[in-house]
């Protein structure tokens, strides 16, 4: 896929589209020559799906949709010629919202509303954690920040992020 893109002093703009929503990343250029990095937000569900033209769409799958929501920002790294990996940059942010359980329903089951929640958030927390042990492990880790939310735009997913990082020139 090929960027569209807007250059304003140091700051790059790279997106989809002729009437886009927001950017899919951003580029600060840093007096250093390093390049601070502005990840949109997106989900392991219908985000991984279109970004990365899946068959499948993963829904409520901590363990599958991290590593995607990494695939995707990794694939735009790569689409916009910054650098071919994501273990190339420092992330020093990475805001996460947490939605609530698709099913079942509260109302008519919540015992089993309360068991998926749980669920999810040990699963969130295992799969994030395991993606930078297994993906930068020579990296550092994030701060992290975690909202949890009734829902997002995307009803298959658990969860959706955004973040920040760094490509450090001289690292």
């Amino acid at each position: 896929m090929a960027f569209n893109i807007k250059k304003r002093g140091k700051i790059t703009y790279f997106y989809e589209g002729d009437a886009p929503v927001l950017s899919n990343l951003v580029v600060e250029e840093q007096t250093d020559g390093d390049l601070k990095l502005y990840f949109a937000g997106l989900t392991g569900g219908y985000s991984a799906k279109n970004v990365l033209g899946l068959d499948e769409l993963v829904r409520m799958d901590p363990d599958r949709e991290i590593p995607l929501v990494f695939a995707c920002w990794e694939k735009w790294l790569r689409d916009a010629g910054i650098c071919e990996s994501i273990a190339d940059v420092d992330f020093l942010e990475i805001h996460a919202f947490g939605c609530q359980p698709k099913s079942p329903n509260p109302l008519v089951d919540p015992v089993g509303y309360a068991a998926e929640q749980d669920r999810l958030r040990k699963a969130y927390a295992r799969a994030y954690g395991d993606y930078f042990r297994e993906h930068c492990p020579e990296n550092g880790l994030p701060c992290r920040f975690t909202v949890h939310v009734v829902d997002v735009p995307d009803q298959a997913a658990s969860y959706e992020f955004y973040g920040t990082a760094l490509l450090q020139r001289r690292a």
